[in-house]
This record gives C-alpha cells, structure tokens and sequence, in this order.
C-alpha cells in the first residue's frame, strides 16, 4: 500500500534554478575509469578556443533572452587546464547576456597538481566562488592505480589552499577499488572528513566498457569488488557522512545544509540548462516546449562548427511528456527529497498516475524501495542503493 498521503510544512517544491555548463575537453592524460568526453592534445590553441565558446554563449543567449542564471559549472575533461583569463572572459560573458542572480553559484572543476593549483587563486579573481576537486584517493598507491598525475600530499595542499581562497569547496573521493577493505576506507573517509567543509562527493567506481579498466576486465586482468561487499561500503560511508554533518542529498553527494552543489540540484530538479562546449548538453524550454539539445563531441568538429555557423548544436529534439517524466525520474529519485509531483504535472501536463500504474507504485512501496505522499515520490536509501532495477521496474 502506498503511504499516508499526508500534507507536511514543506509543500512548496523548490525552483530548480536556470544553469550553464561549460565543457572543457582536454586533460593532461586518460583515466583509466573514465568514460567522459575528454581528450590529450600536445597542444591547444587557448585563444581560438576562447573565442567559440564565447560564440556559442553568444548563441544561445539569444534564443533564450536575458535570463538570470543560478549556476554556472565549468566542467571536463579538466577545466584547471584554462588560463584564468578564458575563464574570466566567460563569466563576464555570461553576466553580460544572461545575467547572474544574486546568490548564484560559478563552479570549476580541478586537478589537485601543484601545475593546477598555481591556478587557483587566478580563477577566484576571475569570479569562480566554488573549486571541485577531483581527489579520488588519499593514498599514493590507489592514486597510481586510477591513473591519477597527483600525490597524496599535493591533494592535502590543494584541499587546504582552495579552503583558503574560495568561500565554497567540494572534493570527489572514490571507494570500492579492487582490494580495498572496509577499514582502509573508513581511515580514508575520516580524514577526508577532516578536510571537508560543506560539501564531499562518494563515489563508487564502477567499470565502463569502453575505457581501459573495462578492456581490463574482459581480459581477465581486473575484478571489481563483490557487489556484497561494495554495498556494505555505501552503506557505511552514508553513516559515517550523516553522523558528521553531511547527509546525503543525492545518492554520491553529501552537503551540510545549504552547502548542497545548486548548479547539479537544476540537473536533478529538472530545471533548464545551456551547455556549451564539445558533447554538452542542454535542457531548454522554448515557446512553450522542452528541446534537448546536443553539441558536436569531436573538440575539432565542434571547433571548425562554431567559428563556421556561430553554434556546434548537432541535435535540437522536443522532448515528449512521456520522455520528460522518465528523464524527471532518472534525475529526480536520486536525490533524497525525491520528486515533487506538483512539478510532475507541471512538466508533463499530466499527473503521477499517468505514467505510473498504482500498482507499480504498490510494489515498490511495499517493497521498501519507494515512498509516495500527497507531495513527493521517493526512493528510499534501500531505493537509492538499487536505483537502477527501481527505474527500471517504474519505467517498465
């Protein structure tokens, strides 16, 4: 059976925000767990690169208007990689035909190397108020195994020096490496807790197909942690981050209250998005209709693109109700305050029953893995720890 559908003080569902995204594709060297649209280059022409973003800005924000933005993240590849003067040049740019809201939050993502952090302080001249910082491991030998270019002590100075320059900082650490034990990464956790301030990503690694660990394991040559076990690990890192502070807000992602990442909340909420760069991506609603929009992903494609026709978008699709709903739930179950039906409607035109069957909602409800009120649908923490089959069996 499905919850009590009781009304609680918190009935007003939070705006998700407007964002933009700026995809730097270029990193010094492959992980070899990644899966993103990065890419080594023995060299890059900074001054041409600035100028096609700066074009495609330009692009979308005239189809858009001027439209305060909440967030803007500057992702990779490796965005650290950027003269401060590109970045600069983009905020100011996007302050220019968008607008930013009062509080907005301007993120750049950043390797802990001693090269990246000479950086750092030029960035937050430039107007970035929040620095994420791609730690993965405390350890020098882990770091070697994930391919990392940084020691264990230059991201201890990196974590302390962006504590000093920036009002906000995150930092991303990954468990469930192969032969790791569950004390080793409580050790771990704890003294990235001693670093932390109001914000730590969690995640889990996991092995794509297409990267070199995936080719690894078709070989033979590496196995994953037992899924046993390496639930075991989630579950105690949700532990160990509620006892210290920092609940999770979304399934990887841990915040004290107010310090949660609002450039990802407009992904999870569903808000609109401009993405510019090579392969972003971008939500937008036009005229009354959701478009999904897709950039070329080769950086030189989408380079020759823009300084051809001003903009790389290579798909602009409506998005169809149905579609938005599945895309609403991807994104919205992660997060522990869940979906807010009211926001359903309003995207689709239709409410929860529509595109969900009281019985479907009734097994996962019974199951444990869903919680539905007169508000909100959630996926519970035993939910979230299975999103996938729960989307799977909510979708069906």
């Amino acid at each position: 059976m499905a919850l009590p559908k009781t009304r609680t003080a918190s009935s007003v569902a939070p705006e998700p925000g407007f964002g933009l995204y700026v995809h730097w594709p270029f990193c010094q060297s492959k992980c070899p767990y990644c899966d993103f649209n990065s890419h080594v280059r023995a060299e890059i022409d900074e001054a041409r690169w600035r100028r096609a973003l700066l074009a495609e800005l330009d692009h979308f924000a005239a189809r858009t208007g001027a439209r305060p933005l909440t967030s803007l993240f500057f992702g990779g590849g490796t965005p650290s990689l950027m003269d401060p003067a590109t970045v600069g040049a983009v905020i100011d740019r996007a302050a220019e035909r968008f607008g930013f809201a009062p509080d907005a939050e301007i993120t750049l993502e950043a390797n802990p190397g001693s090269a990246d952090a000479g950086r750092f302080a030029g960035y937050r001249a430039a107007g970035v108020d929040r620095l994420s910082l791609g730690i993965q491991a405390l350890n020098d030998s882990d770091l070697r195994f994930l391919g990392r270019r940084h020691s264990a002590d230059e991201a201890v100075a990196a974590i302390e020096l962006a504590a000093r320059l920036f009002r906000r900082h995150s930092f991303d650490l990954i468990y469930a490496r192969p032969g790791q034990t569950a004390a080793a990464w409580k050790a771990e956790l704890l003294q990235g807790l001693a670093l932390a301030r109001d914000h730590l990503s969690a995640y889990q690694l996991t092995i794509e197909a297409e990267t070199p660990f995936g080719a690894a394991f078709r070989r033979g040559e590496l196995k994953p942690m037992a899924e046993e076990e390496a639930a075991g690990l989630y579950e105690r890192t949700q532990e160990i981050l509620e006892a210290a502070g920092l609940p999770a807000y979304e399934v990887s992602n841990h915040a004290r209250p107010g310090g949660e990442s609002r450039h990802n909340l407009t992904y999870w909420r569903y808000g609109d998005y401009v993405g510019i760069g090579p392969g972003a991506h971008g939500r937008l609603t036009l005229d009354g209709r959701k478009l999904a929009f897709r950039q070329h992903r080769a950086p030189e494609a989408w380079l020759a693109r823009v300084e051809g026709q001003g903009h790389a978008t290579r798909t602009e699709t409506p998005v169809a109700p149905g579609e938005r709903f599945a895309e609403m739930a991807m994104m919205g179950l992660r997060l522990t305050e869940g979906l807010w039906l009211s926001r359903i409607e309003g995207e689709t035109g239709a409410p929860l029953e529509r595109w969900v069957s009281k019985a479907a909602q009734d097994r996962l409800v019974a199951g444990g893995f869903l919680a539905v009120d007169r508000e909100r649908l959630r996926a519970t923490p035993a939910g979230r720890q299975r999103l996938d089959a729960v989307l799977g069996a909510l979708l069906a």
